[in-house]
């Protein structure tokens, strides 16, 4: 959420810049899911400005309803989005294997959360600086628990060090989010977008790249896995 369909269009124009750029240093495929985030993110943002639209009648009701159906679904599948771009990057496989056991959390939760969604009812409003959604969801402040153990969980399990100290200030924003939204005040849902994809990519730029630079192709009796060989 941002303060306005317009910083979100800035914002997510700002994090589509950085995810080009995480993109290009990109140097394996199991860079992959960790490095198409900031796109994903960029897109939720451009989503939520279609939900401003439609709350302030400047699109067509449908069109806003679509597009909060959209960005609630992108941050109830986070609980499993997250864990998978995480394992991706993972060389030790007892470490993988533990972050396969959050993955199986982050997929109970996200199912539990979309079940929500689809089966209604689901409410958006203007509420001062920012958007306020509403579900159905049963044992809120479990399932909310058990989301950001699921989601920031695999970020402090990584075997590199610059994924955990991303996993821990990730923890620190997601606490500071979740107190923003209870004091009900400004969102910083974009600010936090484009702090994440700019660790993504300084990630990105850092790992080590193949000699020729480019991606390579796997051989035939290596294809592409999450699972560390």
């Amino acid at each position: 959420m941002c303060f306005s369909p317009q910083a979100d269009v800035v914002a997510g124009a700002v994090v589509t810049a950085i995810g080009v750029d995480a993109l290009r240093h990109v140097t394996a495929y199991r860079q992959l899911p960790l490095a198409v985030l900031p796109i994903l993110l960029a897109a939720h943002e451009f989503d939520e400005a279609f939900v401003w639209w439609g709350l302030r009648h400047q699109v067509p009701w449908s069109v806003g309803h679509a597009a909060v159906i959209i960005y609630l679904a992108f941050a109830f599948a986070l609980p499993v989005i997250g864990p998978i771009a995480v394992m991706s990057t993972e060389t030790q496989r007892r470490r993988w294997a533990t972050m396969a056991g959050l993955l199986g959390v982050g997929l109970v939760i996200s199912a539990m959360l979309l079940v929500s969604l689809f089966s209604g009812p689901v409410s958006a409003r203007i509420d001062g600086h920012h958007i306020a959604y509403a579900t159905n969801i049963v044992d809120g402040p479990l399932v909310a628990v058990l989301y950001v153990f699921a989601t920031c969980g695999a970020l402090l399990l990584s075997s590199d060090r610059r994924i955990v100290i991303f996993g821990a200030l990730n923890v620190v924003a997601v606490l500071v989010l979740a107190w923003v939204m209870v004091g009900g005040l400004t969102s910083l849902w974009c600010a936090w977008a484009a702090l994440a994809s700019i660790a993504i990519a300084l990630y990105l730029r850092g790992a080590t790249p193949n000699t020729d630079g480019q991606v390579r192709s796997p051989s035939p009796s290596r294809r592409p896995s999450l699972k560390p060989q």
